[in-house]
């Protein structure tokens, strides 16, 4: 079998995109009163405290710090189901009684040493493979998945706050980033998840401050492509670009934009897309 290339991405737009949401994340949470920390996020089982929690506990994880012990099994909780999962909880449990003033300390200090880490690693290490969500790539890729992880985090912070993020927020790199991340696993979603045909051509067509299109073609394989050579797509999937990224992280549609998913060509391929977009462990 042919080993899969490593994504080769740009350390300096990937770490200005990283940086860059940790800051929104950081404003976001900057005077937030206590009961705002205790606000009840889309995601089951966790408060907007419980998120940062998360975040902080990953970020340690990648700067080699062990996560605390917790004081139950975690593995029992019904929204825990994998590993990661339980990893994630040991930290979310560990600091849900400190107050929000403290979860933000935490938060900044974590931060501030990965951007240093970051920002002193070599090119060969940033290339170097390495294990991540989406199987064996670069570090950089693993990066780049954390851009998303913590945007798509962001997100949910926003809707528990009722503070969604404007049009022009959501035109800052971080999230461009994040569709990037999302974009790439849309060859699995259309192949595996919803198997499409053999001879598919399918295209998203993203609307709003996140307006983009992106193309998966199956021919034996189902792979992102930049056209179709001339040939029409045989199913179209039309919504507002920020609500496809809340279906592809397995998340409730936002209240403040455009619900509508308009499909077209082949609509029960398109349907099943739309059915199985969440690809998020």
């Amino acid at each position: 079998m042919v080993a899969r290339s490593l994504t080769q991405l740009d350390k300096p737009d990937v770490l200005a995109g990283l940086f860059a949401v940790w800051d929104c994340l950081d404003a976001l949470l900057a005077g937030l009163p206590q009961d705002g920390w205790h606000a009840p996020t889309p995601l089951p089982g966790w408060n907007v405290q419980a998120v940062v929690a998360h975040i902080i506990g990953t970020e340690s994880f990648l700067q080699g710090i062990a996560p605390p012990q917790p004081d139950i099994d975690v593995t029992s909780l019904q929204h825990v189901r994998n590993d990661i999962g339980a990893m994630n909880e040991c930290w979310v449990r560990q600091l849900s009684g400190e107050s929000g003033t403290s979860v933000l300390a935490r938060y900044r200090a974590v931060t501030q040493a990965r951007r240093t880490a970051l920002s002193g690693m070599s090119d060969d290490e940033w290339n170097a493979p390495t294990p991540t969500p989406a199987g064996t790539d670069s570090y950089g890729r693993f990066m780049r998945i954390r851009i998303f992880d913590c945007w798509m985090h962001e997100q949910d912070i926003r809707e528990a706050l009722a503070r969604p993020s404007s049009d022009g927020e959501l035109a800052g790199p971080a999230s461009q980033l994040s569709l990037d991340e999302i974009a790439a696993t849309m060859g699995f979603v259309v192949g595996k998840l919803a198997q499409a045909p053999d001879g598919a051509r399918v295209e998203f067509d993203l609307t709003g401050p996140l307006a983009r299109r992106i193309r998966v073609s199956v021919d034996g394989r189902a792979q992102l492509v930049d056209d179709f050579g001339g040939l029409q797509p045989t199913a179209t999937i039309r919504l507002d670009g920020l609500q496809f990224t809340r279906l592809a992280g397995g998340r409730p549609m936002c209240p403040a934009r455009p619900q509508d998913v308009e499909l077209g060509g082949d609509k029960d391929v398109a349907a099943r897309i739309v059915e199985r977009l969440n690809f998020v462990i």
